[in-house]
């Protein structure tokens, strides 16, 4: 599982510059950024905080993500 004090310094690489970019976890594999929406992926314990992938789930409703994260 991610650590509290990770979750608490990432931040959504698409938005960090211009908005605070705040995660939020979601069904313990899926951190959901509070400004833009986008969607990371937790795989392995390990966050996948790429834009590219982020874009992937954007318009995914947080109740129909996978659990857990398909492989990339």
């Amino acid at each position: 599982m991610v650590s509290q004090d990770l979750l608490e310094i990432l931040r959504c690489p698409a938005c960090v510059r211009e908005k605070p970019g705040l995660l939020v976890r979601t069904h313990d594999v899926w951190l959901i950024c509070q400004d833009c929406g986008r969607k990371y992926p937790i795989v392995d314990d390990i966050p996948v905080m790429l834009i590219d992938e982020g874009d992937k789930w954007v318009n995914t409703a947080s109740e129909l993500l996978p659990v857990p994260p398909p492989a990339r």
